[in-house]
C-alpha cells in the first residue's frame, strides 16, 4: 500500500522535525524547502536524512541526490521505495 509508506514518511517529519503542521496537511506534492511549501532549512535536511537511515535502512549519499530526494512526500516516498533494503 504506497499510502502507508507516504503516511509514515508524514509521520516521521512531523515527530523528527517537530513541525507545527499536522501530517494530515501535508500534500504530498508541497515544497519541503520552499518558503510556499513547509519552509524546511538546512538543519532539517540533516535531520530527515538521519531519520530515513534510521526509519527505512535509505541513505542518501551527497546533497544532489538529497535535492531531489527530499523535495516533496512524493519524492521522500520514491526514494524510499527504489532504495529499500527490503
Amino acid at each position: 500500500m504506497p499510502d502507508d509508506l507516504r503516511d509514515e514518511i508524514k509521520t516521521m517529519m512531523v515527530e523528527n522535525l517537530m513541525l507545527k503542521v499536522p501530517k494530515e496537511q501535508i500534500a504530498d506534492d508541497l515544497p519541503l524547502f520552499s518558503p510556499e511549501g513547509l519552509g524546511l532549512d538546512s538543519i532539517d535536511a540533516l535531520e530527515l536524512v538521519v531519520s530515513l537511515e534510521k526509519r527505512f535502512g535509505v541513505s542518501v549519499p551527497n546533497s544532489e541526490v538529497a535535492k531531489q530526494a527530499l523535495a516533496s512526500v512524493n519524492a521522500l516516498h520514491d526514494y524510499v521505495q527504489a532504495n529499500r533494503k527490503t
